[in-house]
């Protein structure tokens, strides 16, 4: 059974940073390329970071590059997402998403990022 858990989210003051973590679990975790998604209040959900399964390659929407960092741990199944100077613009819920696993996608239940003073 796949899973994925995300964590880390919570309130923090605009210029603030968060990490966020998900935990990967059910398929062979070093295999796969795992992205960052976020959805806004409103707002279609939209791709953050991505990165591939060895972690050498990533991929940042393009207003995000200089402030987010998305990296993994293939030893504890796990990907991250650094998140600095946060705007409140930033405010969304998060979503770890493995996109593609043996022709399947699998999504986390999400953490929800809130920026303000």
């Amino acid at each position: 059974q796949v899973q994925l858990v995300e964590s880390g989210g919570g309130l923090v003051q605009p210029g603030g940073s968060l990490r966020l973590s998900c935990a990967v679990s059910g398929f062979t975790f070093s295999n796969f390329g795992m992205n960052w998604y976020r959805q806004a209040p409103a707002k279609g959900r939209e791709l953050v970071a991505a990165i591939s399964k060895s972690g050498n390659i990533t991929h940042y929407k393009d207003s995000l590059k200089e402030r987010f960092t998305i990296s993994r741990d293939n030893a504890k199944n796990m990907v991250f997402l650094q998140m600095n100077n946060l705007k409140p613009d930033d405010t969304a819920v998060y979503y770890c998403q493995a996109p593609n696993v043996l022709g399947s996608e699998y999504w986390g239940q999400g953490t929800q990022v809130t920026v303000s003073s």
